[in-house]
């Protein structure tokens, strides 16, 4: 069977790749902004010196998530450990709440009456260069690695990146965009206080950077509520693994079809089929075993679960053309 999104083999260690590097990056840019911001007193820069903290904790959570959440299934927990990736992610994604768009938020308003005399701009202008550079390195990543998938699914790369099951890969990818808004936020703020020595621009600066941070956590903490509490795969995906179904030589119909993302790129399927030809009930039962043994096999199905359809139900139809393969995510 395949699905439109299907290369956990790869997706894993790419991913990995990706929170390392955006680790990396904005540990180098947080400590950077860090002394910028105490040379030079900006609030702008101070806001995104806590962005950058904020984000440097958050790759530490989503490396948790990565290592937790593929760990095999066993009696306590028979449908894997996938989920732990929404919690560690979810705690990245407060985390950035938290640390990140409050302090931008309150010092910006604290520093909205401040007459501080002009610092050393070409110094932040320095900073913000640099920290451009690393940003936009670690989005690079995260941008290659959803143009992959998105290209395989013949979707738009946001919408893949929005609809991914991967959360550690949406996370890098909106925490960096939103990091290099906030450096041009920054860069204005600090613009306009040197063109008019308002220090009133700088303080602005510092507000847009916490209330962007806040927007861009408030989506991830949705997305990883979402995935917490169920979430099912796109109709696209549902369809294609009907199609895989009614393919098979020993199933003749499928009257019901639930699937569920139990982790990153695997899902919990249940299905109720009506089997080819007239058995018994026993040779029944050890066809359905079978054919659930079959499904797990394939890389993306945690568990399958099979049952028998009555003569009355509907039969189930594939809606939606079926995508390329790629890696379901």
């Amino acid at each position: 069977m395949t699905t439109p999104d299907a290369s956990p083999d790869t997706s894993k260690p790419e991913s990995n790749t990706t929170v390392i590097i955006a680790f990396l990056a904005n540990l180098l840019v947080a400590i950077a902004k860090t002394v910028a911001s105490l040379i030079t007193g900006s609030a702008s820069m101070i806001a995104e010196a806590a962005h950058s903290w904020a984000d440097t904790g958050n790759e530490i959570f989503l490396f948790v998530a990565d290592r937790r959440g593929t760990r095999a299934r066993d009696d306590d927990h028979p449908l894997g450990y996938g989920k732990e990736t929404y919690v560690w992610s979810m705690f990245a994604a407060f985390g950035l709440f938290t640390v990140g768009a409050v302090v931008s938020i309150y010092h910006g308003i604290s520093e909205l009456g401040a007459t501080e005399a002009d610092g050393d701009f070409l110094i932040n202008y320095i900073v913000l260069g640099v920290a451009a550079v690393l940003e936009g390195t670690s989005f690079l990543q995260a941008l290659r690695q959803a143009r992959g998938v998105a290209a395989k699914r013949r979707i738009p790369v946001l919408r893949h990146v929005i609809g991914s099951s991967n959360a550690t890969l949406r996370a890098v990818f909106f925490e960096d965009a939103a990091a290099l808004i906030g450096l041009v936020l920054a860069f204005l703020g600090i613009l306009l206080h040197q063109l008019t020595g308002l220090a009133v621009f700088d303080a602005i600066g510092s507000i847009l950077v916490g209330v962007l941070l806040g927007v861009v956590a408030v989506v991830l903490i949705d997305r990883n509520r979402r995935f917490l509490i169920g979430e099912s795969p796109s109709d696209e995906v549902e369809s294609t693994v009907l199609r895989r179904l009614l393919e098979r030589d020993d199933i003749n119909r499928v009257t019901y079809l639930h699937t569920e993302f139990v982790g990153p790129g695997r899902l919990y399927l249940v299905a109720a089929v009506d089997m080819v030809g007239n058995a018994d009930e026993e040779h029944v039962a050890v066809a359905l075993r079978r054919v659930e043994r079959a499904l797990e096999e394939h890389d993306i199905v945690e568990e399958a679960v099979l049952t028998l359809s009555t003569p009355d139900e509907s039969s189930l139809v594939p809606t939606h053309d079926e995508a390329r393969p790629g890696s379901l995510s």
